[in-house]
């Protein structure tokens, strides 16, 4: 089912999320920023501590919390959860509200052609 958002130009197809190979999951470095809640959600998703997850898994930026990142190869980095035989993210079902949100963010907004260029979900 195509979803659409009051405010963007475009729509988005989630269908095509299955053989895109995450390209909104990759590309250059960034930040995957994560708020406690989600934080806690994650952490038992994967049945792990909430310190345990945040050892593992949380770089801290300033006063917030990002999702660390893994180099694939010279300026292509994923999130640590983009699973690359897949080519999916492996915590889909708790990824955070920046990775649900995805493609309408603010950014895009105005800017069409750069969303079409990132997803192939764009309709």
């Amino acid at each position: 089912m195509v979803e659409c958002k009051e405010g963007y130009s475009y729509c988005f197809d989630p269908s095509k999320c299955a053989s895109c190979g995450g390209h909104c999951c990759r590309g250059e470095s960034g930040y995957i920023w994560v708020k406690y809640e989600e934080i806690n959600h994650i952490a038992t998703y994967l049945s792990l501590s909430v310190e345990d997850f945040a050892t593992i898994y949380l770089k801290k930026v300033g006063h917030r919390y990002s999702l660390i990142e893994k180099e694939l190869k010279e300026d292509d980095h994923a999130c640590v959860f983009f699973d690359e035989i897949k080519e999916q993210c492996s915590i889909y079902d708790a990824r955070p509200l920046q990775c649900r949100t995805f493609p309408f963010w603010e950014q895009f907004k105005n800017n069409e052609d750069e969303v079409r260029d990132e997803c192939p979900g764009i309709v």
